[in-house]
């Protein structure tokens, strides 16, 4: 798979830098795009993977989490940049249902197949359920609510605050989570972590994300332009492009890495990339996207359509749900794959 995805980078960043100068077919171009960040973020997994090799499975996942939103947030920054405020939103829906539903459903089924059950760290699920709540339930929902008695500017206003509010407590919840309370709650599903040699040295893996994140950023700004184009030709709502297209190949990276460490039994690891990756698209990315829209003609307010709330909403309640116990099965893992293909359809149809 890895010679696979080489080739991949080899060809497609080539053609991406050709498509774009001699104006290639837009269609052809987007699956071009899409493809090669693919295949970049696989590298970018990889690096990451090799920098955590040694640092346990809270801040490899966070690790693994940070460098895979990367993508979607730079992506989305140049959607800002034109204009494409429903395709930002979209995508932030796209990336929550996603790593709720389709991610830690494959990982849980795919885990599942290879063991009977798999257990993980109760008390983070616990607490993680707790910060899934105050994001989408909270942040999410209030804007969306006042913004019906609100002016714009007092709307924008509004998710501004929020914005900050949720970056200080994202921090603050990663500093009680590595610092005062590393180690606090440890449960018995803690993998006893064996000893691993990084793929890449740290030097070397340290030079690759920088590269791969180069080329993604520039890839990224060439697949926005191809958006419109796209939309027209398939019949895609600019919802359906932004929760479904952008969400799956900004998120990528993660993706695969949470699907291998079920495989490997490594649950914890796999949990943390999902729901820690949430939380940091929930807590983080989104509020800066807000505060960088400010610097654009188009600001961005913290306002979701109804659709996407309730998805959003729902996916978090039903993660909770299968997730408190700490232990999960390939049944658990199909019943969330099943969400999100429900939901796709409906934002397909919409």
């Amino acid at each position: 798979m890895n010679k696979v995805f080489a080739l991949l980078v080899l060809a497609g960043v080539p053609l991406s830098i050709l498509g774009g100068l001699f104006h290639w077919p837009s269609v052809v171009m987007f699956a071009v795009y899409c493809v090669t960040i693919i295949a970049l973020a696989s590298y970018m997994g990889r690096a990451t993977e090799s920098l955590a090799i040694v640092a346990g499975p809270r801040i490899g996942g966070l690790l693994n989490a940070t460098f895979g939103n990367a993508v979607e947030l730079i992506i989305s920054v140049f959607a800002l940049k034109a204009g494409l405020v429903g395709v930002v939103l979209a995508s932030l829906t796209g990336s929550v249902l996603g790593n709720l539903l389709l991610v830690a459903g494959l990982s849980f089924f795919v885990g599942g197949l290879k063991y009977k059950r798999q257990e993980f760290n109760v008390y983070d699920a616990r607490h993680n359920a707790g910060l899934l709540t105050f994001a989408i339930l909270v942040a999410f929902v209030i804007p969306e609510v006042f913004s019906l008695h609100m002016s714009e500017g007092e709307t924008l206003s509004l998710s501004v605050g929020i914005s900050v509010i949720m970056i200080i407590l994202y921090v603050a919840a990663l500093y009680f989570k590595l610092v005062t309370h590393r180690g606090v709650y440890q449960h018995k599903s803690d993998e006893v972590e064996e000893h691993e040699e990084p793929e890449w040295g740290k030097g070397k893996a340290i030079a690759i994300l920088a590269l791969a994140t180069l080329a993604v950023a520039y890839i990224s700004e060439k697949l926005v332009h191809t958006f419109e184009t796209v939309a027209e030709s398939f019949g895609w709502s600019e919802l359906f492009i932004g929760i479904i297209i952008v969400a799956i190949v900004g998120n990528a990276a993660e993706h695969a890495s949470a699907i291998i460490m079920a495989y490997k039994n490594k649950m914890n690891v796999a949990v943390e990339i999902a729901i820690g990756s949430t939380l940091q698209i929930a807590m983080f990315v989104a509020p800066v996207l807000v505060l960088i829209s400010l610097f654009f003609p188009t600001s961005m307010p913290l306002v979701f359509s109804l659709p996407e709330l309730v998805a959003m909403a729902t996916s978090v309640l039903l993660m909770i749900v299968l997730s408190n116990d700490g232990d999960t099965n390939w049944f658990e893992g199909a019943t969330l794959l099943a969400a999100y293909t429900i939901m796709g359809i409906g934002f397909y149809l919409l």
